[in-house]
């Protein structure tokens, strides 16, 4: 399987995230830039989950129907074409990164989906339901992880 490359200006892989972009912050959504979409994809959907939180993998951004000729998305932004959906804090859009407090850093994974038809999603789907949705139909993927503690 082909690889989207991934990137942010805001932190590098493996990279601790600016306080910034975190829920105790200015809560946007980082700036993310991607290159290499194959041929053939319908839509592109973007995933930020924690699995390192307390009560399972926590959904922070979902976004559906994403045009896939874009490259990227600024800060505070929805991609072109996008649809937010909800994301574990009950709200739509970006829900930056909140640990409990002394917690070590947790993962943040960034991840692109190319995807050869548009994803049937519930608008509050769970990190699992999204990775089953996604896992059977995805002609590429690119992931970047961020790390932050509180």
């Amino acid at each position: 399987m082909a690889g989207i490359e991934l990137r942010s200006s805001a932190f590098n892989d493996g990279a601790f995230i600016p306080r910034r972009y975190a829920k105790e912050g200015e809560d946007v959504s980082p700036d993310l830039s991607w290159s290499g979409v194959p041929e053939g994809t319908a839509e592109l959907l973007l995933l930020c989950e924690d699995p390192d939180a307390p009560t399972g993998t926590f959904v922070h951004w979902l976004v559906t129907g994403i045009d896939p000729s874009s490259s990227g998305v600024e800060a505070g932004q929805t991609p072109q074409g996008g649809q937010a959906r909800m994301n574990g804090f009950g709200e739509s859009g970006w829900g930056g990164p909140l640990p409990p407090p002394g917690d070590e850093a947790h993962r943040y994974f960034f991840r692109i989906y190319a995807l050869p038809e548009p994803a049937d999603l519930a608008d509050d789907a769970s990190a699992a339901e999204v990775h089953s949705a996604v896992d059977k139909q995805q002609l590429a993927s690119g992931t970047l992880v961020g790390l932050y503690h509180r």
